[in-house]
Parts: C-alpha cells; sequence; structure tokens
C-alpha cells in the first residue's frame, strides 16, 4: 500500500475543498491514486465537481500579443522564480519580445520554438536569448507554452487580468466590426478570465467525460437517497449534470452583468447581434493562467499539516 504523505493530502485538499482528514482517509482507501481519491471524496458527498484547473503556484505572467488588423493573435506564459522579478520591467519587457516572437512563429510546439532563430537577434536561438536573459536577470526563467489564434471573418479579442496572471483570447466569427462587437467580445473574454470555463459550449464536452459524471454521480445520488428508484435517482444525476455543464461551458454560464441575474452569455451575445444587424458567433476561446499545474514548494505548510495529522 502507498504511503499518504502531507503533500498528498495538501494537494488533494487544494483540488476538492474536502477536510483534511477525509483527504487522508480517500488517499488511503484508494492506494495513493489522486484521481480515485476525488472520485471517492465526491461519492461521499465530501467535494464538488473537482476539476483539476491546477493549482497556482509558479510566478510570472500570461501576455497577449495581436496584429493590427486584429485577425490573429497570441497568448503566452513565462515564468520565473519570484513574484519579484515577474514584476521587474525586464522581466516583462522580455515577455513582451517573446510574445511576438510566437505570434509569428511556425513552429507547433516547445521544443521547435526554442529551436529556431531569436528575431531580435537572429545570431541566438530563442533558447540562447532565454539562457541571456537568465544571467542578465539572475534568476531561472522558462518559456512555458503558447497559442495562436486566428479569424479571418471575424476578429480575435484578448483581455489580460491582474497585470498578467490571465491571460484570454476569444475567436469572434461576425459580418459586422463595431465598438459595441468589440466590447460585447471584451465582456465575454472577462467572463472567461473570472469564471474559468472548460469549454465554450455543450457541443465540445466529449461524451466519456460526461458518462463519467453520470457514474459519479449515480453513486453520490444513491448514497445520498438509498430508498430511490432508478427513476428518481437518474432524475437527479441528469439535473445536477445540466446544472454541471452549465458552470463548465462559457456560452451556457450566467453573464456577470446580466441585469437580471439570469441571462447567458449565449443569450447576451445574441443581443448584441441583434442590436447591431449582425451575425456573430464565439468559436472559441483560450484562457491562461500563470502557474496552472504547477507546484512551487511549500514545506513549511506541507510540515503543518504533517504536525496536524500526526505523520
Amino acid at each position: 500500500m502507498a504511503a499518504v504523505t502531507a503533500a498528498m493530502v495538501k494537494e488533494l485538499r487544494e483540488m476538492t475543498g474536502a477536510g483534511m482528514m477525509d483527504c487522508k482517509k480517500a488517499l488511503a482507501a484508494t492506494d495513493g491514486d489522486m484521481d480515485k481519491a476525488v472520485e471517492f471524496l465526491r461519492e461521499k458527498g465530501l467535494a464538488g465537481a473537482a476539476k483539476k484547473a491546477g493549482r497556482i503556484a509558479a510566478e510570472g505572467i500570461v501576455y497577449t500579443d495581436i496584429t493590427a488588423d486584429e485577425k490573429k493573435a497570441v497568448v503566452v506564459e513565462v515564468n520565473a522564480e519570484t513574484d519579484f522579478v515577474a514584476k521587474n520591467e525586464k522581466f516583462r519587457n522580455y515577455v513582451a519580445d517573446v510574445a511576438a516572437q510566437a505570434l509569428n512563429t511556425t513552429a507547433s510546439d516547445m521544443e521547435s520554438f526554442l529551436a529556431e532563430k531569436w528575431e531580435k537577434d537572429p545570431t541566438l536561438t530563442v533558447k540562447e536569448a532565454l539562457s541571456s536573459q537568465i544571467s542578465i536577470i539572475g534568476e531561472n526563467m522558462n518559456i512555458r507554452r503558447f497559442e495562436q489564434m486566428e479569424e479571418e471573418n471575424g476578429f480575435v479579442a484578448s483581455y489580460i487580468h491582474a497585470g498578467g496572471k490571465i491571460g484570454v483570447l476569444i475567436d469572434v466569427e461576425t459580418d459586422v466590426v463595431n465598438d459595441a462587437v468589440k466590447e460585447m467580445a471584451r465582456n465575454v473574454a472577462m467572463q472567461a478570465a473570472a469564471l474559468k470555463p472548460l469549454y465554450t459550449s455543450e457541443k465540445e464536452v466529449d461524451a466519456d467525460y460526461i458518462e463519467k459524471e453520470k457514474e459519479i454521480l449515480t453513486v453520490a445520488a444513491k448514497n445520498e437517497k438509498p430508498d430511490a428508484n432508478d427513476k428518481i435517482i437518474s432524475g437527479m444525476v441528469m439535473g445536477r449534470i445540466k446544472k454541471e455543464l452549465k458552470e463548465i461551458c462559457l456560452l451556457d454560464q450566467v453573464y456577470v452583468k446580466a441585469e437580471d441575474g439570469k441571462q447567458s452569455v449565449a443569450a447576451y451575445v445574441e443581443s448584441v447581434a441583434k442590436a447591431n444587424n449582425a451575425k456573430i458567433t464565439i468559436k472559441k476561446f483560450i484562457r491562461f493562467e500563470t502557474g496552472e499545474g504547477l507546484e512551487k514548494k511549500e514545506e513549511n505548510f506541507a510540515e503543518e499539516v504533517a504536525k496536524q495529522m500526526g505523520m
């Protein structure tokens, strides 16, 4: 049987919001398997619909760049060791240069990107330019990821939140481009930044994901109402899945600026389209959050957890 460590308990607790001892029991019951432990807690009704959206730990910034015609954009994430460096002007200027390079690159992966010539100094590769910056700034850095977005029949909108903690790109297909439509796109980007959707719409949701959710929620519903028949259980499960999809799909979320507190993002987009006699489709979004899925050392917290649990 795998040993349950304080770090594992901490990770599961951050992912699910469940209590410390419940997390320890879940890990013990699942032989330390993190995914199964999440399912265990949800089946017992001890955790919400836990999405491994990533613990925000590593420092750095997310940055976007966009062409003058707004047809093409890129979002990049560059990490550093400390928040102090992340706020440094030299570091931020370097990240802007990385974004400019990524906007025009034909590289399809990070390895190819790092191997190409650095536009600001073709005698160096992107990787060599990064090494040079590490020497100048005096702290380890990493170009973690980038993603481009293009829209010929409309435009791409971008939004940066909290000075680079979150960056969002929105693909807007439209036959009318004016200030009102651009404002709508920015509002949708802000929605994506704030409410962390996983998909653009229900059409993107994988069928396997739905089936897995049905399995987990069915067990949870039966534990909650052991005497209920299959029809009642099925109704409970489908109702919860429908509610969950409204939370994780951008266009199905309640629009945060809705005056009635009920209007969906899709309905908001449609209202703007109608007001401007336009045909508008939000085709896709990209959302980067600094440090997503990365973890920095927090030995003191782990020690504190261990002491509380008698490990």
